[in-house]
Formats: C-alpha cells, sequence, structure tokens
C-alpha cells in the first residue's frame, strides 16, 4: 500500500504547528487560524482520531502580552517571556476547544524527559491515559526552565520523539511552507515542490536551507531532522502548509498535499524507542564491513569488529555505530566507557582479562540494547 493510502486509515495522529503558523506578520496571536486548528482537530476527534498537538508559540504569545517587537537574545529574558506565553496561549487553546467540546491536557516537557528511561515511560504512560481519556494533550517544550544543554532545540524534533513515543500512525508538521521544494522558492520561481522523499540522501538535506521565521526557531533542516526519527521509528510525516484551510483532512484523505516521508518500519517497542531516539547520544565507534554485515542479522557488537572509538563517555552511554564508510546502522548502549573500549577494539572476547581488569562482558554492546537505524 502506498503512503498516501496508509494515511487514510492512521488513527493516532500528532499534528506539530509552527510560530509562523499561529502569528500574524505583525507579531501577534492570529486567533482566526488557531480556531480553525482547533475546529479541524476537534472533528477528527469526533471521527474517531486520536489527536496529539505539539505547539509552537508560547514566546511569540509572551512577547504579544508585552507588547515586543523584537526577540532578545538572553536566555533567562527568553524564558521569562515563555512563562508569560505560555498561560497566554494555553488559555486560547482552552477556550476554543471547550467551544468544541474538547478536552485539553496541557504537558510541557524538555529534553532531559526523554533523556532518562523512567521519565521517558512516566511521559509515555501520561499521554496514553489522556488519550485514552478522550482528551488532546497540548505539548510545547518548556521554554520557561530549558537551558542550551537540556533544549531539544524546536518543536520540529520535539513533535517527532513525542510521536515515537505515543506510536503515533502519523506525524503532520504545519508550517508556513507547502513542503520541501528543488530550490528555496523565494528566490527561484522554478522551484518545485517534491511530493514525496522515501530516503534522506546527502542531495536532498542540501536541499534544506536552514532559516526560520523571526518569531519560530525551525527551519527546514530541523524538519528534515525530525523526519529522520519518524521514518525510523515506523511514524509516516508530512510538511504541509498551515495557512491553508482544511490541510490536516486533506492530508489524512490521501490527497497530494505537501511532501511525504514514508515510514520505513513497523513500531519500536518502549525501551528500542528510547534508545534510538531518547537516550542522548555520547559518543561513536566504527565497525568493519564483517561486523556491520553481523548487525544486520541480529549480532551484538563485539570488540573484535570495532575499528575505532570516538568521544569521551561512560559505561551505560547511548553510541552511534557507523560503517566504514561513515554511514549511521545502529544505537545502542556501551557496556564500556571510552578509555576501556580504546583497550579492546580489535580483539577477541579471551583476551579481555589481559586488557582491562574487571572486563567480564563478551558484548560491547548487546544485541537487546541495539537498534537497527538502516
Amino acid at each position: 500500500m502506498k503512503a498516501r493510502e496508509r494515511l487514510k486509515e492512521a488513527n493516532r495522529i500528532v499534528v506539530k504547528v509552527g510560530t509562523s503558523t499561529l502569528t500574524h506578520g505583525a507579531g501577534g496571536l492570529n486567533l482566526r487560524r488557531i480556531d480553525l486548528l482547533v475546529r479541524e482537530l476537534a472533528d477528527l476527534m469526533n471521527a474517531g482520531k486520536e489527536l496529539v498537538l505539539v505547539s509552537s508559540g508560547a514566546i511569540a504569545a509572551g512577547m504579544g502580552r508585552l507588547g515586543l517587537k523584537e526577540k532578545p537574545a538572553a536566555i533567562p529574558k527568553k524564558q521569562a517571556i515563555a512563562a508569560i506565553g505560555q498561560g497566554v496561549l494555553m488559555h486560547i487553546y482552552e477556550k476554543f476547544f471547550a467551544e468544541y467540546g474538547v478536552t485539553m491536557g496541557q504537558i510541557l516537557l524538555t529534553k532531559e524527559n526523554a533523556a532518562q528511561h523512567n521519565q521517558y515511560s512516566h511521559s509515555r504512560n501520561a499521554l496514553l491515559s489522556l488519550l485514552s481519556m478522550g482528551a488532546i494533550p497540548v505539548i510545547n517544550e518548556n521554554d520557561a526552565v530549558s537551558v542550551d544543554e537540556i533544549k531539544i532545540g524546536d518543536n520540529d524534533n520535539l513533535s517527532a520523539i513525542i510521536a515515537t513515543l505515543v506510536d503515533a500512525d502519523a506525524l503532520l508538521i504545519l508550517s508556513d511552507i507547502e513542503g520541501l521544494y528543488t530550490a528555496n522558492p523565494a528566490t527561484h520561481a522554478e522551484a518545485e515542490l517534491i511530493h514525496e522523499i522515501d530516503q534522506l540522501t546527502p542531495e536532498i538535506e542540501k536541499l534544506a536551507d536552514g532559516a526560520g521565521s523571526e518569531r519560530g526557531t525551525g527551519g527546514m533542516v530541523t524538519k528534515l531532522e525530525a523526519a529522520r526519527v519518524a521514518m525510523r521509528a515506523g511514524v509516516t510525516m508530512v510538511i504541509a502548509s498551515g495557512r491553508e484551510e482544511g490541510v490536516i483532512r486533506r492530508v489524512l484523505a490521501g490527497e497530494t498535499v505537501g511532501t511525504i516521508f514514508p515510514a520505513r518500519e513497523a513500531h519500536l517497542r518502549v525501551r528500542k524507542s528510547w534508545i534510538a531516539f531518547g537516550k542522548r547520544l555520547a559518543g561513536e565507534i566504527t565497525v568493519d564491513a564483517g561486523c556491520a554485515e553481523a548487525l544486520a542479522g541480529g549480532a551484538s557488537v563485539l570488540a573484535a569488529g570495532i575499528s575505532a572509538v570516538a568521544g569521551d563517555f561512560a559505561a551505560g552511554s547511548a553510541l552511534r555505530v557507523l560503517d566504514a564508510k561513515g554511514r549511521e546502522i545502529a544505537r545502542g548502549i556501551t557496556n564500556y566507557g571510552a578509555s576501556d573500549l580504546t583497550r579492546l577494539i580489535g580483539h577477541r572476547t579471551e583476551e579481555f582479562d589481559a586488557l582491562v581488569e574487571g572486563a567480564h562482558r563478551a558484548e560491547i554492546i548487546h544485541r537487546d540494547n541495539l537498534v537497527r537505524m538502516v
């Protein structure tokens, strides 16, 4: 079944809406557009769909309430503005959803909620409980307490993590642009919309031209990063214009709208999902062709197949596994820290005791703690 046709059967959908979609050009919140968005989501819920809304706009809403024209550069000021704006934005969502008979629940997340496995599981359980109650979770990154080290950085990536977290069938990112073009449509009149991308090649990534709007943080680069997460997690993703009325229903009807990124495989189990997309990556290892082939068959990573180690990490950290060409083929949790692993690479298990004291684990990354990324 083609990807567009599969969207007709999508039941659990994550919708991400960007700041540029929610605001006027002058910077204030676009209440008409928010109303149209909420009405469409409410109608889909009446039709039996489960919806999760990931919404940007807290800082823009705070700027509007304070009468500010430019976003400050200082993080504490951004946090203060977000604290004001989150209340404003959620009040508006609550008002509009209530008018259509829908109960909403606000959830604020940071990267730390995904990096710790117990918090990852608790976040998942809370979201699934809200959905089971017939409510719609409205999620934003917790800008009021986030700092650079723990920020996800944009709601495009946050929405992909959420889609993975709740085992969504589809992720729809509503933007100020219809999708990915062959060139920047603002500067190239001949640019054409790419309707489907089934593989994120270097050529496709070069088409992403990074800047977001003055009030937003994301650009096409972050949307492609989100697509990579979604596709690998078994979630079909679509980028479409948030300024087009009824666009969500059109996408879910299988119409050729925006750019679609078809899912690669079935949903990952919760723990494997956390390893791949929740836990913070601390380093990487490069493996030889024999090891790469063994991993494709479901084997663990052994020291004999490792050719290089990069990063300063401890045992229990999440690592990227690269093949000889530098392509990421897996992610997993290492049983050894970087210093010990550097001594072990290229050696057989029976040699471990002479190289590292207490090196009793045969596997560098056990297959139960490994997720293939290709």
